[in-house]
């Protein structure tokens, strides 16, 4: 299938506004298709290459529009080609015109996780790759068995549920914060990035880089201003040692799911609270 111009690659990484093709993923992530297990796997890992999933899910009209794969230490090179990585899928009934819902798959092949099934949505405007929270229940797939079917019917059981996620996208629309909630909200999501002091204030996480975010008091905005500002990185701050910083981006696969699910079930709560 051909991509059109706007898409991102680089070694590790693409995306792009169409489905992206096996040759693609193979070129910018090969992990996806590594040969075999690691080496350290026993004879009870069973191995079944992420590819041969993408080429199921495809089947069952589940495309990918972004992969990644994790970057490896110097003392663990023998694992590249093993690495974990991520892709995530849309499927052909659930993609409109502002927000596509996404299921997100999670895999290595070397050991370091299972396959791990996850709802998300994509937010065209600011291209934003959410993650839910709790709203949808988590899959794992352990490496043994019968490994596609149950890939395929966890993406069908996520696909069902997207229903929770919509009612929550509205709820959030509906809901309009006042200036100090907003403050709030950016205060408690600082708390889920950084273990102590935070090298910039909750203000920076506010800053809207879009005329829709910053014409619109809704959580919904308020959210999505803030998980990009957060998972993108680029503010400028303060270090304890009263030094000039710039917050760097959450690239790694395990942060940006623990952090992206965190910052979902953190607007949840606050649209709980907002209708009590």
């Amino acid at each position: 299938m051909k991509l059109n111009t706007s898409f991102k690659a680089t070694s590790g990484f693409i995306k792009s506004n169409n489905p992206i093709s096996l040759d693609v993923l193979r070129s910018n992530v090969p992990s996806i298709f590594a040969d075999d297990k690691h080496h350290s796997r026993s004879d009870r890992y069973t191995y079944v290459p992420t590819s041969d999933i993408v080429v199921a899910l495809d089947k069952e009209g589940f495309r990918p529009f972004f992969a990644c794969q994790a970057k490896v230490r110097t003392e663990n090179l023998d694992r590249a080609d093993f690495a974990k990585h991520m892709i995530r899928f849309r499927h052909a009934s659930m993609i409109n015109s502002d927000v596509a819902n996404e299921i997100i798959l999670v895999n290595s092949h070397d050991g370091s996780t299972s396959y791990q099934m996850m709802a998300g949505a994509f937010r065209f405007v600011c291209t934003n790759g959410l993650i839910c929270g709790d709203l949808v229940e988590d899959i794992r797939v352990r490496h043994s068995g019968n490994i596609v079917d149950n890939v395929i019917e966890g993406a069908y059981s996520i696909l069902d549920q997207f229903g929770n996620v919509e009612a929550s996208k509205e709820g959030m629309k509906s809901l309009v914060l006042k200036p100090e909630e907003k403050q709030i909200f950016a205060d408690v999501a600082l708390t889920l990035k950084y273990d102590g002091e935070a090298p910039i204030t909750s203000s920076a996480l506010l800053n809207a880089h879009r005329r829709e975010d910053k014409e619109d008091p809704s959580l919904w905005s308020t959210f999505n201003t803030v998980q990009e500002n957060l998972i993108r990185g680029g503010q400028y701050g303060r270090t304890a040692n009263n030094r000039n910083t710039r917050t760097r981006a959450v690239n790694g696969i395990g942060q940006n799911v623990q952090l992206n699910q965190a910052l979902w079930t953190l607007a949840e709560k606050m649209k709980e609270l907002k209708a009590a």
